[in-house]
């Protein structure tokens, strides 16, 4: 759970919504299902949260921050 730790000690400090996602090397064969996985683990957390109650049932809101760290933070931040 060291993943989920990590991802719940950004979002405290109010910084996930500017979190890069996982970088890898983007070469590597095996990046892709890491991504995967990754953004799996996220959309997760989110649901688990939203359902307990811990965050509000925003859909429009809670897909937008996943869209920004699963793709648009790093493509900004890279500057493609």
């Amino acid at each position: 759970m060291e993943w989920k730790n990590k991802i719940n000690a950004l979002s405290n400090m109010g910084l996930l919504s500017q979190f890069v996602g996982m970088l890898t090397d983007s070469r590597s064969f095996l990046s892709f299902p890491r991504h995967e996985y990754f953004r799996r683990l996220l959309c997760n957390i989110f649901g688990n949260d939203i359902e307990k109650g811990l965050l509000p049932n925003d859909i429009p809101w809670i897909g937008k921050l996943i869209q920004d760290v699963s793709y648009y933070n790093a493509k900004s931040y890279f500057g493609f």
